[in-house]
């Protein structure tokens, strides 16, 4: 079994559509970034790459590559997924938190794990995710961005 760590933020901006684990969410604003800025994914990749020892997204997808402007990132998800499965793994679990004042995230997490599930080619029920607020505390409680965090643990193919 290989167990990793992921992090990720963005800052919220107008004029963007805010994609949180591959769905779009009905919000005022959306996360900048190099990407679609999705830090669930984000932060999900950068545990599955810790826990095969790839180093992380920004080694793997350099946001000074021209290719990855407004990309997908299921996309890069579906290549982090094709590099663990080439290691021989595949998703034991992910635990995952999302870090936001607004919107309100439960009711979207049903087809977050959908995508994510196809994707990661695994069942739903091994993947769990959940949000928090910060109670108005820091960055993302006066709603400048969102963060979010991921653990998850790799198994070895049978």
């Amino acid at each position: 079994m290989r167990i990793g760590i992921g992090y990720d933020v963005h800052r919220l901006t107008e004029g963007r559509d805010l994609v949180l684990g591959g769905v779009r969410i009905p919000h005022k604003m959306g996360l900048d970034g190099h990407s679609d800025a999705d830090v669930l994914v984000h932060a999900i990749m950068d545990a599955l790459l810790g826990a095969i020892g790839a180093g992380d997204i920004g080694k793997l997808f350099p946001d000074t590559d021209p290719q990855y402007k407004g990309i997908d990132s299921m996309l890069l998800l579906a290549e982090v997924i094709r590099r663990v499965e080439a290691a021989g793994y595949c998703i034991g679990n992910i635990d995952a938190v999302v870090i936001a004042q607004k919107p309100k995230l439960g009711p979207h997490f049903p087809a977050m794990k959908e995508r994510l599930a196809q994707v990661m080619h695994c069942e739903e029920n091994r993947i769990n995710l959940k949000a928090t607020t910060e109670e108005h505390l820091g960055f993302t409680g006066r709603e400048e961005g969102i963060a979010a965090e991921a653990v998850c643990l790799l198994e070895e193919f049978a």
